[in-house]
């Protein structure tokens, strides 16, 4: 994000954003915090978190970390808990954390996998929100990312909570295109990327900084009549959902 220049948006709000050490969900923390937001980050290991929020304080970001595996019900209360400890409120919450562990095709993927995606990328995003509606403030906004593969499950999910949660909170999802990320590793690893950067109308794959600065706009007041959406940022790749 060096030489643009950045505004304030988020100034004075409070955020969530899980599996946010690396990749995506770091370049959205990063993000939300250049713009004036106090940021938690959240993952599986102390390390990686002690390492990231390191990194924001070093930007002048004012950044707490702390430990949460998303499929364990004690560490989502525990984020819940701990954020509300420490800055008395939660003005935004990203579901970022995901799991891949198949690129086989749909009707090729076993249930094990399946079980897999629902646990981690669905079931545990829905959970966490409950945990944590109570203590999202009236006015202000969710914010809800699902990042997975199937997104169609997004649009269905995010419409229902966009309703439920509607009119004091938000709730927005981003579909990333290609972004070369570990998390995306299996791409650059069989050089798979060529074949997609062809596919976009820009000609390149996506960044963690395009996608932070989707997230941005969707948590600031510049979205406010914005909801139950999916916003789709992928070059302008051929889009389905």
């Amino acid at each position: 994000m060096e030489g643009k220049k950045i505004g304030r948006r988020l100034e004075g709000k409070g955020a969530i954003v899980t599996a946010s050490t690396q990749g995506i969900g770091f370049g959205i923390i990063e993000r939300f915090g250049l713009e004036g937001a106090s940021v938690v980050v959240s993952s599986r290991k102390q390390a990686n978190v002690e390492e990231a929020v390191e990194k924001l304080k070093s930007k002048g970001i004012d950044a707490y970390g702390i430990v949460c595996h998303v499929s364990n019900a004690q560490h989502r209360r525990n984020l819940v808990e701990k954020t509300v400890q420490k800055y008395g409120k939660i003005d935004i919450l990203v579901c970022n954390a995901a799991a891949n562990p198949s690129t086989d095709p749909i009707l090729s993927t076993k249930e094990a996998v399946l079980d897999k995606l629902w646990e981690i990328n669905v079931k545990s995003s829905i959970l966490l929100l409950q945990d944590m509606a109570p203590h999202l403030e009236k006015g202000l906004f969710g914010y809800l990312h699902y990042f997975h593969r199937w997104l169609s499950t997004t649009r269905i999910h995010g419409y229902a909570l966009a309703a439920e949660m509607g009119p004091d909170t938000r709730v927005n999802a981003v579909a990333p295109g290609f972004v070369p990320t570990h998390f995306a590793s299996f791409i650059t690893e069989n050089s798979q990327w060529e074949s997609i950067e062809e596919k976009t109308l820009l000609n390149r794959l996506g960044t963690t900084g395009d996608m932070a600065a989707a997230a941005a706009f969707l948590a600031s007041d510049d979205s406010s009549y914005i909801t139950g959406e999916t916003l789709v940022v992928a070059g302008g790749m051929p889009s389905r959902l």
